[in-house]
């Protein structure tokens, strides 16, 4: 089994005084080179006077951009800490028992703009730089990173399933050579006999996937099938913790369900949430 997670947008900066970035560190090695060049070219693009334009932010992230051009030298931690968006918020990656950590490590990659693909453990700095960028001297970064990811992803996806909650831009980047057992994991809403897709509770309900995945005791999903099985233990498992007068509001998982094998591309496993 396989998880591929976007990072989040948020991100937390680690503690100053922490060990300083080195690529010679971080796992699938074989990205370095690519990853020296997507770090000038977003050192250099921070500094420029349309570096928000460019990166695609608002003002309001201008010291998160200025923070770019100190990668080299800044903070780092688990990658598991710095990520820490909804979907992180709910995996609970920085919540594992050692087992279940090493499990995470295993299992668990980040596809990321500047890094190309890490694990819950190597140490990196916050940043800002979405997949969808565009930088001089690299070009698009999905297209830049697919060769370069293909070589790592390709040899450790084998024959088992590829569980991808990535979000579009940065599912992009790469897929899987041989998509048999490919699974991209989709949220809609049940409302009414109706349902839609929907971004409110999807991430979270993604999190809660890859968390029950990593921390439950029964073997790891190794197709489509098994990982539709481990899926449905969630149904009734309510989307937030939050105390309420009447627990009948609370949302919930309803169903589980898996589509047919498709001609090309990836199968959908959908969960329906109330």
């Amino acid at each position: 089994m396989l998880v591929l997670l976007p990072p989040s947008e948020g991100k937390t900066a680690p503690a100053a005084g922490g060990p300083v970035l080195d690529l010679g560190t971080l796992s699938a090695p074989a990205l370095n080179p690519w990853r020296e060049r997507v770090l000038d070219a977003l050192a250099e693009v921070s500094r420029r006077p349309d570096a928000l334009e460019v990166l695609g932010v608002s003002a309001g992230l201008a010291d998160e951009v200025a923070r770019n051009t100190r990668l080299r030298t800044a903070a780092t931690a688990p990658a598991r800490r710095v990520y820490s968006g909804v979907l992180y918020a709910a995996a609970g990656l920085d919540r594992l028992t050692p087992a279940q950590r090493a499990r995470a490590t295993a299992t668990v990659r980040i596809v990321s703009g500047l890094w190309g693909v890490v694990t819950p453990e190597d140490l990196i700095p916050a940043y800002r730089l979405s997949m969808g960028t565009t930088l001089d001297g690299v070009g698009a970064l999905a297209s830049g990173w697919r060769p370069h990811l293909g070589q790592v992803l390709d040899t450790e996806v084998a024959d088992g399933v590829v569980v991808d909650c990535r979000s579009a831009a940065y599912a992009a980047a790469w897929r899987p050579a041989q998509p048999s057992h490919w699974v991209a994991v989709r949220v809609l809403r049940e409302h009414a006999g109706r349902r839609t897709v929907v971004s409110h509770h999807a991430k979270h309900t993604r999190g809660l996937l890859v968390r029950h995945l990593i921390t439950r005791r029964s073997r790891a999903p190794r197709d489509a099938d098994e990982l539709a099985g481990a899926a449905t233990e969630l149904v009734g498992t309510a989307l937030t913790t939050a105390s309420r007068a009447d627990d009948t509001a609370v949302p919930r998982v309803l169903a589980v369900e898996l589509d047919a094998p498709p001609r090309s591309g990836a199968r959908q496993l959908s969960l329906v949430v109330s």
